[in-house]
């Protein structure tokens, strides 16, 4: 976009004493033509820039002209980085070195690239991940179809969807998008989701209800769930749901929570082996101690 070459354009002048038209329009990827004009747009947007002819020349801001360099903050810009570094772990790499360069990493730069934050979302399945979400991404700017095989509790389907957002929610990435198969907005895992591809068919943009957009709202914690737990793995408890989830006693720690998805409740709870018991609801319980039995009987 022309906003943010201008921009990048005014960040580099601000470091540098004089720059070369050839280099920016490498940088930037479009000919000396275009860098020409940006050029003449900052001008116009008052930045006294001045070019240079000959052996050294280049383009400079004016000797003695006084740029305010704080139009976003260290803090501001530190924010900014981190932000692209982190989803750098799961974007195309080429693309993101591109972007950090633009801020101009010198000793004497704005902010320093080296942040005391490490944003990593990346997954055990980053090279398939980073290739969903660039296709995802490119179907929800094109605004075309995507197909995929998902994966879930009562087993497999195929799904066509209208794409609008890939988001990272509850510690995984997700796309979000008009379900036609459902005719219903829904949410779909990505580390679930296989065999993607972009359709030619293109879609018309739909208004998302308010509530839709909520993703929290998707987990609604229907049921209650009353466990005791050693006090050995207090720690997990804390990890899972806060320092405040449980209730401390002699004989252990009371855990009262709620939970949509059952499977993932009941897989959560065998982790813990016999550091655990069951309380309510008494389905949970029951199941449990048959699935306890089965891999017993396995051992015999």
């Amino acid at each position: 976009m022309k906003l943010d070459r201008l921009l990048g354009i005014l960040n580099i002048l601000l470091q540098n004493e004089r720059i070369t038209a050839p280099y920016l329009a490498e940088k930037f990827e479009v000919n000396r033509r275009t860098i020409s004009r940006d050029i003449d747009a900052l001008c116009l947007a008052g930045i006294p820039i001045v070019t240079h002819q000959g052996v050294g020349g280049g383009i400079s801001i004016a000797e003695g002209y006084k740029l305010d360099k704080s139009v976003l903050t260290v803090e501001e810009l530190s924010s900014i980085i981190s932000a692209i570094k982190g989803i750098g772990s799961v974007s195309e790499q080429s693309r993101i070195e591109r972007t950090l360069d633009k801020f101009g990493v010198k000793s004497d730069a704005v902010v320093s690239m080296h942040e005391p934050v490490v944003i990593d979302l990346a997954s055990h399945y980053k090279g398939d991940l980073t290739a969903k979400i660039e296709a995802i991404k490119r179907a929800i700017l094109e605004k075309r179809l995507i197909e995929f095989n998902y994966y879930y509790e009562k087993g497999e389907s195929h799904r066509h969807i209208e794409p609008y957002l890939v988001a990272f929610q509850w510690a995984s990435w997700y796309v979000f998008g008009f379900c036609l198969q459902r005719q219903d907005w829904r949410m779909f895992k990505l580390t679930r989701l296989w065999n993607l591809s972009l359709r030619d068919e293109a879609y018309a943009l739909r208004d998302i209800p308010p509530e839709k957009r909520n993703f929290n709202s998707h987990l609604t914690d229907d049921t209650k769930l009353i466990a005791l737990f050693d006090k050995s793995v207090r720690y997990q408890l804390i990890d899972a749901y806060g320092l405040d989830c449980y209730n401390e006693a002699d004989e252990g720690l009371y855990l009262t929570i709620g939970f949509t998805n059952r499977s993932y409740m009941i897989g959560w709870l065998l982790s813990f082996g016999d550091k655990v018991k069951v309380l309510e609801p008494a389905d949970i319980a029951n199941n449990i101690q048959a699935i306890a039995k089965n891999i017993l009987s396995l051992y015999l």
